[in-house]
């Protein structure tokens, strides 16, 4: 018979209090680099298109997001080029949002108040956020499963033992 399998103790299983409170701590690093983006935006669109001035702003707040969200929402010690091009690749998907949402606002009334314009964007941002928490959560920032060598050993991950790869006592 092999050991039951258990996980390794080096770090606490995740529980709805550590998923609300990385999302709390998301939600003030990203709230606050979108807040900070929102008035360069303002600043920048009276020298450049609104759809380029969305792009540069995208791009710097992506790395400082990003760094923000690995340190402080995470908590991850996941680092590197490859975390920042998976990140960026989650913020495409928000830009091209953002900028179909002012698209779409601009088609509709052709010189909206800049009131009325952030409105639009910072609520497509907040959306854009809640779906980025996510892929950031379960992809991009996930904790490896670790196994103990009992675990390992018997194909189980988490206490529960994969079909088919059970080790038998000899």
């Amino acid at each position: 018979m092999t050991a039951p399998a258990q996980r390794s103790h080096d770090r606490p299983a995740p529980t709805a209090h550590s998923l609300v409170a990385a999302f709390v701590r998301f939600v003030v690093c990203g709230g606050g680099v979108g807040l900070a983006s929102s008035g360069v935006l303002v600043l920048l669109s009276g020298s450049m298109p609104m759809m380029v001035a969305n792009a540069l702003i995208t791009v710097v707040s992506t790395v400082v997001a990003t760094e923000l969200h690995s340190r402080i929402s995470f908590r991850s010690e996941r680092r590197g080029w490859g975390v920042h091009l998976q990140s960026g690749l989650t913020v495409a998907v928000s830009y091209a949002f953002t900028t179909g949402a002012l698209l779409v606002l601009h088609s509709v009334q052709s010189a909206p108040s800049a009131l009325v314009e952030q409105s639009v964007y910072l609520s497509a941002s907040a959306l854009a956020g809640v779906g980025r928490f996510a892929l950031l959560r379960v992809v991009v920032f996930a904790r490896p499963i670790t196994l103990t060598a009992a675990a390992a050993e018997a194909g189980a991950v988490d206490g529960i033992a994969a079909p088919g790869r059970l080790a038998m006592a000899a």
